[in-house]
């Protein structure tokens, strides 16, 4: 069945889930499952933001699932390398998912679709919500939001992208849209090189989820969100582009969750309850914030969702993806 986008929706559950749920469900188990651990694909390299926050919120999931996680990591093509190994080499067990980050990883199928049909995998599992910004170095001469978009409408700026198919590319397209300042996507794969970019004074200034921006701490200094800033100071107390501009855009979000085989779910729904039911309950439980908080997450960013939301995101990312694709693939 096709899904449509309907903001109104879309937001309502996107932010449903911003506090923890009050009481802990019954958990209701498959009979023997699981009898070993679950193996998760993560389409990053190891030790980056997807390693830490998985290994935070596995290290309570594992305590109401009573198994441990197996990572293995496969990063290359944005992305694409992991889910062509799970959707490819993985049973449909449910012993096997998937930690992707929905927001740019979808955006890669509305680039180019993927050797697999994309409905036959879905995310049921959110972990967080992260949104993305405008930043500058604190050295730049553009010093305000009226400088970047002034300057933009003399000469086309430079502007540092994790990648190009990403949430924060398209607010930033948005935004040109919007005012008529021209800006030049540029790639510096991944989120390091991207803040590097826009201190050192390689790009004019970037855009990249904005727990990467907080962590950079004084070198930085955040102009716009694509979003609602839920941190005040930590991002500079920038105003979101819908309330400077009255736009009326999806939050562009880069928004981890755990992901299964369509068909897993469908062959073996008392497993697949189990682990919903479990991973839901994990944030019943204080430790979760602990561990997040300890791995360097924001804890404003901790946000349960469930089929229904990661659903109604995922359809949000490929509508947006194929409207602007020509922009991001120069297609």
């Amino acid at each position: 069945m096709k899904r449509t986008l309907n903001r109104r929706t879309f937001l309502g559950t996107s932010a449903v889930a911003t506090g923890i749920a009050l009481a802990a469900p019954q958990i209701a188990r498959a009979a023997g499952y699981p009898d070993r651990n679950i193996g998760v694909i993560i389409p990053t390299r190891e030790g980056g933001g997807a390693d830490r926050n998985f290994r935070a919120f596995t290290s309570i999931w594992k305590n109401k699932l009573n198994a441990d996680f197996e990572p293995g990591f496969f990063p290359g093509a944005s992305g694409r390398v992991g889910y062509e190994v799970y959707m490819g080499k993985k049973a449909p067990d449910a012993y096997s998912l998937i930690f992707g980050n929905m927001g740019p990883e979808v955006l890669n199928w509305a680039m180019q679709a993927p050797s697999f049909d994309v409905n036959d995998y879905f995310y049921f599992g959110r972990v967080d919500t992260d949104p993305g910004c405008l930043f500058v170095g604190v050295e730049s001469p553009l010093k305000t939001l009226d400088d970047v978009i002034a300057e933009g409408k003399k000469r086309r700026l430079n502007v540092g992208t994790s990648r190009m198919a990403h949430p924060a590319s398209i607010g930033l397209l948005a935004l040109g849209e919007e005012t008529g300042a021209d800006f030049n996507l540029i790639p510096l794969s991944g989120g390091k090189n991207t803040v590097a970019g826009a201190v050192t004074g390689e790009v004019d200034f970037s855009v990249l989820t904005s727990g990467s921006v907080i962590a950079a701490g004084e070198a930085v200094k955040t102009l716009l969100v694509f979003g609602e800033n839920r941190v005040g100071e930590r991002l500079h107390n920038a105003p979101g582009m819908n309330d400077v501009y009255g736009t009326d855009l999806p939050e562009m979000l880069s928004s981890r969750a755990f992901a299964i085989h369509k068909k897993a779910a469908d062959d073996f729904p008392e497993r697949f309850e189990t682990l919903t039911s479990t991973f839901k309950a994990t944030f019943d439980d204080p430790a979760l914030l602990e561990a997040y908080i300890a791995s360097k997450g924001t804890p404003e960013y901790l946000n349960y969702g469930g089929v229904e939301e990661c659903g109604a995101f995922m359809t949000a990312m490929l509508e947006l993806g194929a409207k602007y694709k020509p922009l991001l693939s120069g297609a």
